[in-house]
């Protein structure tokens, strides 16, 4: 996403600043807005806004119930039933921090892009994004995982 960010804040940059400088025609300036503004959110404006909804996300684990609380515009709440939880995935980091899916992509788009693309992040499983020591918790759900199937058996 990296790349392609700064190509397109640097081509929207460049339109903005010729058409400006050029005296070109109001409507290329006024055309070229929209795209820096999209640019300088893909630049550094994400970063931003994942931090926002991140801090503004609740992780709760019980013995029969994963549960995702959201609070940012509304409140939205994904219960998971621990006896019947899809395939777990753990993608760890050097620090020990993580993400946690419960369940497989299946989008349209690459994951990578789905998960910085303004309302696409809906198209990822449900997860437990960033958290610390991911894999004590990974290892907890699993646990817990197996006591919900043993006692629904």
């Amino acid at each position: 996403m990296i790349p392609f960010s700064l190509l397109w804040g640097g081509f929207a940059v460049f339109w903005e600043l010729s058409a400006l400088r050029e005296h070109g025609p109001t409507f290329f300036a006024l055309w070229g807005i929209p795209f820096v503004l999209a640019g300088v959110y893909f630049v550094i404006g994400r970063f931003f806004a994942d931090a926002v909804r991140r801090a503004r996300m609740y992780y709760g684990l019980t013995d029969q119930r994963v549960l995702i609380l959201g609070i940012l515009i509304g409140r939205s709440v994904k219960s998971l039933d621990l006896a019947t939880l899809p395939a777990l995935q753990l993608a760890e980091r050097p620090d020990r921090s993580g993400t946690i899916a419960f369940g497989t992509y299946a989008g349209n788009m690459p994951e990578w892009m789905a998960g910085t693309w303004p309302g696409a992040g809906s198209q990822l499983p449900p997860r437990f994004e960033m958290i610390a020591d991911a894999r004590a918790v990974y290892d907890r759900i699993r646990d817990a995982h197996r006591n919900a199937r043993a006692v629904g058996a």
